[in-house]
């Protein structure tokens, strides 16, 4: 049996628990959200014992030189000891200072962080309130904007948007972790063709991606297609459709799959969007957000259109997800 000391405590994990499901079946808290190994949000750090490997995939090689890990994806080896702590010194305090309904059921949330925060548009951040409830949201804002936007879809029975709907005021102080995330532009190639998809809130970074590009001096066709069931699910139309009347390369294509009139398509995501691209894409990049299953089906049949997997850049949005029962062969 693997155990893990937290706060002078120590804590026994059962074969084949994670060091997150072990501590939050024992009444520790520890912050989490997607736990997929995903968002990030329950970074902790080793200050004594062998992390696995697999606990650190995805993590900047600075954070793994430093002993942090997700304790989502971390099973200790049976027999051994495993000494942690949380990620503090990550976060930086941060203060609403804005919100704005952009649609019937997403929110734009405005802070203002209290410490320089470097991060390139279209990553996510983690935003961590005072309680200690986590949830990762991607930027729509670009970095030298004085605010950090994010847009959240208000779920129902969902803690933390509820509590964004319901009960945050400005002036409400929460903590920022990250940025984390590949979803984002790099200048270079002005030519190329981008593509940008997504469905719901994955607009919110392709917004950040789409005028951070522009504002680099991005010359080639950038097409901007945001997926949703119906018309109510769309939002930004007019500030995008303005956008392009002002950029002649950015075509942007607002699509849903019941209820589209003559300014908004009707039709499949995923099939207008392989409809729309040339037989042989050389050069083009991608970039995609939103539902995992749509993005991973649209990253595999973009690779077997043409695209070399490099130039598709992806961030699935993966929903909260409550504590596990106890894990196989537990008492």
């Amino acid at each position: 049996m693997a155990k893990v000391r937290h706060e002078s405590a120590w804590y026994p994990l059962e074969p084949g628990e994670t060091v997150l499901d072990g501590l939050l079946r024992q009444g520790v808290h520890v912050p989490h959200a997607c736990r997929a190994g995903a968002c990030q949000s329950c970074l902790m750090r080793a200050t004594s014992g062998a992390v696995p490997e697999a606990a650190q995939v995805g993590l900047k090689d600075t954070l793994k030189a430093r002993g942090y890990f997700l304790a989502c994806a971390c099973r200790p080896q049976a027999g051994t000891a495993l000494e942690v702590a949380g990620a503090s010194e990550l976060r930086v305090p941060a203060r609403i200072v804005d919100l704005e309904s952009l649609s019937g059921d997403v929110v734009a949330v405005r802070l203002e962080v209290e410490a320089p925060f470097d991060y390139r548009a279209g990553q996510y951040v983690t935003v961590v309130r005072e309680d200690g409830l986590a949830r990762s949201y991607s930027l729509a804002s670009l970095p030298r904007e004085d605010r950090l936007e994010l847009h959240v879809r208000l779920v129902p029975g969902g803690a933390m948007s509820g509590w964004f709907a319901r009960d945050v005021r400005p002036g409400e102080r929460v903590h920022v972790q990250g940025p984390a995330g590949d979803c984002f532009y790099v200048p270079g190639q002005p030519e190329a063709p981008l593509l940008l998809a997504g469905t719901g809130t994955g607009l919110a970074p392709l917004y950040g991606i789409v005028r951070d590009a522009l504002e680099a001096g991005h010359t080639g066709p950038i097409h901007l297609f945001h997926g949703a069931l119906e018309p109510r699910g769309l939002y930004l139309v007019d500030a995008l459709r303005a956008l392009a009347a002002r950029h002649p390369n950015l075509h942007y294509r607002p699509l849903v799959l019941a209820g589209g009139d003559g300014d908004v398509e009707e039709g499949p995501l995923e099939a207008r969007i392989l409809a729309s691209l040339p037989k042989r894409p050389v050069g083009w990049r991608a970039f995609l957000c939103g539902n995992p299953e749509a993005v991973l089906s649209l990253r595999k049949k973009l690779f077997l259109t043409g695209f070399s997997l490099k130039d598709i850049h992806a961030d699935a949005f993966l929903p909260s997800t409550p504590r596990a029962g106890p894990v196989a062969g537990a008492a």
